[in-house]
């Protein structure tokens, strides 16, 4: 196991929930948390640690980026017209490495990073190889021709553990996609409850 994946499960075990709803997942057979201490009992959490525990769930469920870059998405969430927590959840949704993801041509957010990083997608025929890039409305992310045959990429598409929600269009065979339309927080398809509500009043406080 990698350092990358041993640091990926902590986080579920931190948390305590299946964040990516693998079924691999060791949450499944020990639902403490992490580390010599993992087992003692928990206090009732405050305010600030729900609201804590909220921003390290969407955090973390996005290949668990930093704490500066995921302050300026909520800087530029505020910025825009409309809910906030909404505005929040759409950025995220529009990084490409989460749209690699959802489009099923990576199995977990960190490989999405990862095969973005290496130069395997293109948008609208250009190379992009910025996990951060915000995907617009129609455009058209494609694994490169010379990336198609890759076992990452044949047993990502294959995989059965998710469907590809409904803001994409994706045809599996030639492995490209389009980005229809800004998703709402109801069309995300989490597997655990997401509060984005509670990422806004962490920041506002």
């Amino acid at each position: 196991m990698t350092k990358r994946a041993e640091s990926k499960y902590k986080i579920n075990r931190r948390l305590g929930v299946n964040l990516w709803g693998r079924a691999k997942s060791p949450i499944a057979k020990r639902e403490y948390g992490p580390g010599q201490h993992g087992q003692r009992r928990k206090n009732k959490p405050t305010d600030f640690g729900i609201q804590l525990m909220a921003k390290q769930k969407l955090k973390g469920y996005y290949g668990n980026i930093g704490e500066k870059q995921f302050r300026k998405y909520y800087d530029e969430a505020v910025r825009r017209k409309g809910d906030t927590s909404e505005n929040l959840v759409e950025l995220l949704e529009r990084r490409l490495d989460c749209v690699v993801y959802r489009m099923k041509f990576a199995v977990t957010p960190f490989a999405a990073r990862q095969f973005v990083n290496h130069g395997h997608i293109t948008i609208n025929g250009k190379r992009v190889n910025i996990p951060s890039y915000l995907v617009k409305d129609g455009d058209v992310v494609e694994v490169r021709e010379k990336s198609k045959q890759l076992t990452v990429a044949l047993d990502a598409v294959q995989n059965g553990e998710r469907d590809v929600p409904e803001y994409l269009q994706v045809d599996a065979r030639a492995m490209k996609g389009a980005f229809v339309r800004a998703p709402k927080l109801s069309d995300v398809p989490y597997p655990v409850q997401m509060e984005p509500n509670l990422v806004v009043e962490f920041y506002s406080r």
